[in-house]
């Protein structure tokens, strides 16, 4: 019961973010006098999409290479098309029909986007990456890494004992070494569960709420959205985000943060005019987010320029002096979009939250009393994961960081990933 309502995760969040990236022509040109308000501030508003497919962090093969010339671009593309006809899909199953990683590998194509089938055109730029000049996330300072070390070990003691990894290494069972039920799945998480540590669920257990990802509780939108659809509105005082399934309210204004001991979700946002550049700074996040390391010392300086009628570029510097070495800035260049085509775009679409999880912990309970009476297996032997798809060449890729967040060894997110702060697609 628990993994069918796992493997329906997310169907209608992701089928919508498809229909929006559907569309990606710019509006028609306009004058100057569009680019500016009725109240004579710069004029931001409309719905707009990160123009290009650009790698967050630059790959290796591109090392000391900023721009690619038009023949590779052009080459690039052919090699996306062709990586299209032959990649391994979620939806081609190989288990056997009936068995736990058949049901998983049902939640297939028809609702998860394939990571090569992508409507933007190949940009020139190597990385989203600005600076630092190689385009690459700065390393994680030590105490970061020794935190996902002990994420990493926590999580691992939880699956040994679970029966489909002593038969699959696919995604949630990869590194997993078999043994006995662990002494440790009696104990919290050494810290909370913000990160997803390999872009799917981090903790193989269901006590309660908080052994859910963020994503299942309705609390993935994070900032920076690096990639994401902005449906941008404006009013004296005040700029109004809209995101795919949450709403940024940022005040102009000169007054200071709000006091340190107030942590938010999405911190606290102030933001003042530069010229023709909405300038803002977000403080006072809460630690029970992570943004590629950085938890409530996050701090960002965001730059958003209308450069024409068609084009925002938006720029974010992140500093964290106890995450990463050095601060480092994503420049982002994004199309106006179509927003009649995109209406369906401002439908609310997040139920993972909501009744999947009610039902999920629900589901949980009843294996507890199944084992308990004798009728049931032990639920530490369960998985309350995604632990198969019955493709181990598509976990093969997702473990590589298709799938996003944190890669399984504690290191920042792949050049390639394409989950929120790393958007590849």
């Amino acid at each position: 019961m628990n993994k069918r309502l796992l493997a329906l995760l997310g169907v209608a969040a992701v089928v919508m973010a498809a229909v929006v990236f559907m569309n990606l022509e710019a509006k028609p040109s306009a004058g100057d006098t569009a680019l500016k308000t009725a109240w004579g501030e710069p004029d931001l508003q409309g719905l707009w999409a990160q123009k290009y497919q650009i790698p967050l962090q630059r790959p290796a093969r591109d090392a000391g290479k900023e721009v690619l010339t038009d023949a590779e671009v052009a080459q690039r593309e052919a090699d996306r098309e062709k990586q299209a006809a032959t990649a391994p899909k979620r939806g081609e199953r190989i288990a056997p029909r009936g068995t736990l990683e058949d049901l998983t590998g049902a939640y297939d194509t028809t609702f998860e986007a394939d990571p090569f089938e992508n409507p933007r055109p190949i940009g020139h730029r190597t990385s989203l990456i600005a600076d630092p000049p190689d385009g690459r996330i700065p390393r994680l300072t030590p105490e970061v890494q020794q935190r996902m070390r002990e994420m990493r070990e926590f999580q691992l003691a939880l699956m040994q004992s679970v029966e489909a990894c002593k038969k699959s290494q696919d995604i949630a069972c990869f590194g997993v070494k078999p043994g006995p039920v662990s002494p440790r799945r009696a104990e919290p998480p050494p810290y909370y569960v913000a990160a997803q540590i390999m872009g799917d669920r981090v903790v193989n257990r269901a006590d309660g709420p908080e052994d859910f990802g963020l994503s299942e509780r309705c609390l993935s939108g994070q900032l920076p959205n690096i990639g994401g659809v902005h449906q941008i509105v404006q009013s004296p005082g005040a700029v109004s985000i809209l995101y795919e399934g949450w709403q940024r309210v940022i005040p102009i204004t000169t007054s200071p943060h709000v006091p340190s001991q107030i942590r938010q979700w999405r911190g606290d946002s102030r933001g003042h005019w530069e010229g023709n550049t909405l300038v803002v700074d977000v403080t006072n996040f809460s630690a029970k987010t992570d943004y590629q390391g950085s938890r409530e010392n996050l701090h960002l300086i965001e730059r958003f320029t209308r450069v024409d009628a068609n084009t925002i570029e938006y720029v974010v510097t992140m500093e964290d002096a106890t995450a990463w070495e050095k601060p480092w800035t994503v420049e982002v260049e994004m199309a106006a979009q179509d927003a009649t085509a995109n209406a369906i775009y401002d439908e609310p679409r997040c139920h993972d939250g909501n009744i999947a999880l009610k039902n999920m912990l629900i589901g949980a309970r009843m294996d507890d009393k199944a084992y308990a009476e004798g009728k049931g297996p032990d639920p530490a032997t369960m998985c309350y994961l995604l632990c198969g798809t019955g493709n181990p060449e598509y976990a093969k890729s997702r473990m590589e960081g298709r799938g996003g967040g944190a890669a399984i060894d504690g290191t920042p997110a792949s050049s390639s990933g394409r989950g929120q702060g790393s958007p590849g697609r």
